[in-house]
């Protein structure tokens, strides 16, 4: 059954907008935010768990029963979204409750301290894109559940294994037989075209700093792309996806 709403002070309306915009209340309610029409096509075709859809338009595709559905005027949609150009639509999912399998001859990618969430939802989608198994986000890197960082996956938010870590679980993640190579000009560092690839981990850095002190000696080695040498660096985003290419493109 639908639903009209036209006030600001509506339970529903007041709790999607502290999804989007409040971390904590993100962690505490185990829902997300998500914005747009191809997003609750995409959410759909994958089983998401979807709550509640708030929608200024008609156009909705069929949704399960057990969906709250909200139309709103327009102005509701914008006081909701955190997004500077919401669209038309806005709905809430749950977040998922399982863990990824580690398998010893996956393909995993490490984010440390990748705080744009533009770059981490683009990473995301380039995994998805390229067969990686799990995208792994280590230290201070931006919310998975962001709605800029969702939006920025184009979807890959509901089909790619992610997973929030530390040091300790990426020590686990050794002991569990996959090598990690940190991207990062060092001492034995070589050519991402003559390393050994399968069952590994290759962990990115925000592109200001790099990897930690910390990471970088956890490493089984470290790996760096070969360019031009006037140039210093690549966006996190591009490395990590030319990283990811090499790690499977035997496979695709």
């Amino acid at each position: 059954m639908t639903e009209y709403v036209t006030s600001r002070k509506n339970d529903k309306v007041v709790h999607m907008k502290r999804l989007g915009a409040d971390k904590g209340y993100r962690s505490r309610c185990r829902e997300f935010l998500c914005d747009g029409d191809k997003l609750l096509d995409e959410a759909l075709s994958c089983g998401a768990q979807i709550r509640t859809v708030l929608s200024c338009t008609q156009a909705l595709p069929p949704l399960p029963d057990s969906v709250r559905t909200i139309m709103v005027p327009r102005d509701l949609i914008e006081m909701v979204s955190p997004l500077k150009n919401p669209q038309d639509v806005l709905f809430s999912c749950a977040m998922p409750d399982t863990l990824p399998v580690i398998r010893p001859d996956g393909a995993y990618l490490i984010l440390e301290n990748v705080q744009d969430p533009g770059n981490v939802g683009t990473v995301i989608r380039s995994a998805g894109a390229f067969g990686i198994d799990a995208v792994l986000l280590a230290g201070n890197c931006a919310d998975l559940y962001n709605p800029k960082t969702v939006r920025a996956t184009m979807g890959a938010v509901f089909r790619k294994d992610v997973l929030e870590t530390d040091l300790d679980g990426l020590r686990q993640l050794q002991a569990d037989g996959i090598r990690i190579y940190g991207a990062a000009l060092h001492t034995d560092s070589r050519d991402i075209r003559s390393a050994d690839l399968r069952g590994a981990a290759i962990a990115v850095g925000s592109e200001g700093r790099g990897l930690s002190p910390a990471l970088l000696e956890l490493c089984d080695g470290h790996v760096v792309i070969p360019m031009r040498p006037e140039c210093e660096s690549l966006n996190a985003a591009v490395a990590a996806s030319i990283l990811m290419w090499e790690m499977r493109r035997s496979t695709l």
